[in-house]
C-alpha cells in the first residue's frame, strides 16, 4: 500500500502552510470527518507534506495547519526518497495492544519540546487513502506512536497533555517559551 501522492522530500524556504503552536485555540477543536476525497483534498495533502518536510517532521495533522478535517500525513522515513508517505483520511483505531511503550515525542506545534509519553506499542487503524479507498493498517513502534500522536490532534489533544512527569513538562515548556496553562492533561 503506497501513496500515489508524493512530493519531493526537501525543505522549501516558504512552506505552503503555517503550523500553529501550543496556545492557539485552533489546536483544541475536534476535527470534522472528511465528506469526500477529491482533488482539493489531495492538494491539501501535498501542501501538508511539503510543510511537514520543510519543518523536519514525521507527521502532521490538518488541525495543526488550521484545517478542521480528519486528515493526517505520516512519513517515519523522511530521509528515504523511495519510501512513500502514509495518508490517512478519517482514521479510526480498531485495535490497541495491551502492551505499552514509553517513547520520546516532539511536535511541530510545540517546537523544541521533547518528552516521554506512554502509548500502546501496536495498533490497527482503518482509514481512507488519498483516492478514497478504504484501507486497514497494522502498525507498531514508531509508526504506531506517530499515528496515535497525529490522531490525538484530531481530537484537540496534544502530546504534552499525556506527559506524566509534570516537573519535566514545566521545565521544557518554560525553556521553549510555552506555558503550562496551555496544557490540558488527559487521564489515561
Amino acid at each position: 500500500m503506497s501513496a500515489t501522492i508524493q512530493v519531493e522530500k526537501t525543505k522549501v524556504k516558504q512552506p505552503p502552510l503555517e503550523i500553529h503552536t501550543l496556545g492557539d485555540r485552533v489546536l483544541r477543536q475536534p476535527a470534522k470527518r472528511v465528506a469526500k476525497v477529491d482533488d482539493e483534498l489531495r492538494q491539501l495533502v501535498r501542501d501538508m507534506l511539503q510543510t511537514m518536510y520543510s519543518s523536519d517532521g514525521i507527521g502532521l495533522a490538518a488541525p495543526q495547519v488550521a484545517v478542521n478535517k480528519q486528515l493526517l500525513v505520516v512519513d517515519i522515513d523522511p530521509d528515504n526518497a523511495a519510501a512513500p508517505p502514509l495518508i490517512l483520511v478519517n482514521p479510526q483505531v480498531t485495535r490497541l495492544s495491551k502492551e505499552l511503550a514509553v517513547g520520546q515525542e516532539g511536535c511541530l506545534s510545540i517546537p523544541g519540546v521533547f518528552l516521554d509519553v506512554v502509548r500502546p506499542a501496536a495498533i490497527e487503524v482503518s482509514f481512507k487513502d488519498e483516492n478514497g479507498r478504504p484501507q486497514r493498517l497494522q502498525a507498531s513502534d514508531l509508526l504506531a506512536r506517530c499515528i496515535l500522536h497525529e490522531m490525538d490532534h484530531l481530537n484537540g489533544v496534544l502530546f504534552v497533555d499525556r506527559v506524566e512527569n509534570g516537573l519535566a513538562l514545566n521545565q521544557e515548556l518554560k525553556k521553549n517559551g510555552f506555558y503550562l496553562k496551555d496544557v490540558q492533561p488527559v487521564k489515561a
